[in-house]
């Protein structure tokens, strides 16, 4: 039976080049508890193949948004803190789904109202279509109000 160093050939180079992240992002992966490494006998760091996998999982994450912090209290709900198979990436994305719904929805009613009032309360706006006098909208909450009820509607 295989031990798990023997399991583990993949050079910290290789699994780099093959995920298309630097070096230090795999040190810090690993530095985070994301990935794990074993050391050879020359105390080189040797990955196992599944590590191809859970990177991508958090490169994907990433790229949703989804902080580090997040990613890695999602991984460690799978048993043994293995890495995602087909199933548990279905699990994990539809957990960060509705959050990455409301995302898109805040940055589609942002990108719409680049070009006017957000009701951010700065009163600076000469002309501003939904002109917040005296900043009455700090009655209904904090930051962007206007953008920020655009986002709740949906």
């Amino acid at each position: 039976m295989k031990n798990k160093l023997e399991d583990a050939k993949l050079t910290v180079g290789k699994v780099a080049k093959r995920c298309g992240v630097k070096v230090s992002a795999l040190h810090f992966y690993e530095e985070k508890g994301l990935i794990k490494s074993w050391r050879n006998q020359g105390n080189q760091r040797r990955y196992k193949t599944d590590v191809l996998r859970r990177v991508s999982v958090i490169k994907a994450a990433q790229k949703m948004g989804i902080s580090l912090q997040e990613i890695k209290k999602a991984l460690a709900t799978l048993p043994n803190n293995r890495t995602p198979d087909t199933r548990d990436w279905e699990k994990l994305a539809s957990s960060w789904r509705d959050d990455l719904t409301a995302r898109i929805t805040y940055l589609e009613n942002l990108r719409d109202s680049l070009g006017g009032c957000i009701g951010c309360g700065c009163l600076s706006l000469n002309h501003c279509p939904l002109y917040n006098k005296d900043d009455e909208l700090a009655a209904e909450g904090v930051g962007p109000v206007i953008l920020d009820k655009k986002v709740k509607k949906v």
